[in-house]
C-alpha cells in the first residue's frame, strides 16, 4: 500500500511561516517542528513543510508522513523550481516532494518530467503535482505525477483568484485523472473541508486558519475593524 493511500480522507496540515513577511517570528524549525507535533497529535495525517531545515526538523517530530516542498527565488515558478531543490528535499526526510507542474518555465531550464526524473533517479519520494488547471494536472499525471494538487489555483495567469478554494478545479481533477487529488488553496473551515471530499479530494490540506497566528490575528483584527470600526491599534 502506497503511503498516499494512508492519507486518504484525511487532513493535511501544512506548517510554515508567512511567505510574504520575513519577519514572522514562526520562521524557525524548532517551531514549525512543535506546530507539526500538536497538529499530528490532533489529528493530522501528514505535514506540508517548506525547505529543507524545517522537513528534518518535522520528520524527527512526528511520525507521518512530511510532504516536502522547497520554495526559492522571485520568478514565477518558485515551489521546488528545480530538480536539485526537489532531491534536496527528498533526502532530507520528505516521503513526498510536492512541486510546480505548471506550463511556465523553470529556472533551470528543465521540465517538470525532468524534475520527475531526477527524483527517481535518486530518491524514493513521491511527486506531488502543485498546479492551477485541470490540463495542468492532467499533463503532470502524464509526466509522471504520483498525485495532483489545486495549490496554485488563483495564482498564476491561467486561473483566476478567488476569495475562497477552487471546488470546480477539485472536481475537474478527480474526473480527469487516475492519480489522488490533494485539495488545497484558501481552506479555511470544516464545511469548506467537507465540501472539498465531497467534489473528490483525496486529502485536504489546511495551512494558515490552522498554523498561522500572525495570518489569524491579522484576519480577525480586519473583520472586527470592518465590523464595528473600532482601531484595535497595536501600543
Amino acid at each position: 500500500m502506497s503511503v498516499l493511500d494512508d492519507l486518504a480522507g484525511g487532513l493535511v496540515v501544512s506548517c510554515q511561516p508567512l511567505p510574504d513577511d520575513p519577519d514572522d517570528p514562526m520562521r524557525d524549525p524548532y517551531v514549525q517542528a512543535r506546530v507539526a507535533a500538536a497538529v499530528v497529535r490532533g489529528g493530522a495525517v501528514a505535514i506540508r513543510a517548506n525547505g529543507p531545515a524545517d522537513v528534518r526538523a518535522v520528520r524527527a517530530a512526528v511520525d507521518v508522513p512530511v510532504i516536502g516542498l522547497y520554495k526559492h527565488g522571485d520568478a514565477d515558478v518558485f515551489i521546488t523550481p528545480t530538480a536539485a531543490h526537489a532531491v534536496e528535499v527528498a533526502l532530507a526526510g520528505a516521503r513526498i516532494v510536492a512541486v510546480d507542474a505548471t506550463d511556465r518555465p523553470r529556472p533551470d531550464g528543465r521540465t517538470f518530467a525532468d524534475t520527475v526524473r531526477a527524483l527517481r533517479d535518486r530518491t524514493d519520494a513521491l511527486v506531488l503535482a502543485d498546479v492551477s488547471t485541470a490540463a495542468e494536472g492532467v499533463a503532470a499525471v502524464a509526466a509522471g505525477a504520483d498525485a495532483v494538487a489545486t495549490t496554485l489555483s488563483g495564482y498564476t495567469a491561467a486561473s483566476p483568484p478567488t476569495d475562497g478554494p477552487d471546488l470546480a478545479l477539485v472536481a475537474d481533477l478527480a474526473a480527469a485523472v487516475a492519480v489522488p487529488v490533494f485539495a488545497e488553496g484558501r481552506y479555511r473551515d470544516a464545511a469548506q473541508v467537507g465540501r472539498a471530499f465531497a467534489a473528490g479530494a483525496h486529502a485536504v490540506v489546511v495551512g494558515n486558519a490552522i498554523t498561522s497566528p500572525l495570518w489569524l490575528t491579522r484576519r480577525l483584527v480586519s473583520e472586527v475593524r470592518q465590523e464595528t470600526g473600532a482601531s484595535l491599534d497595536h501600543r
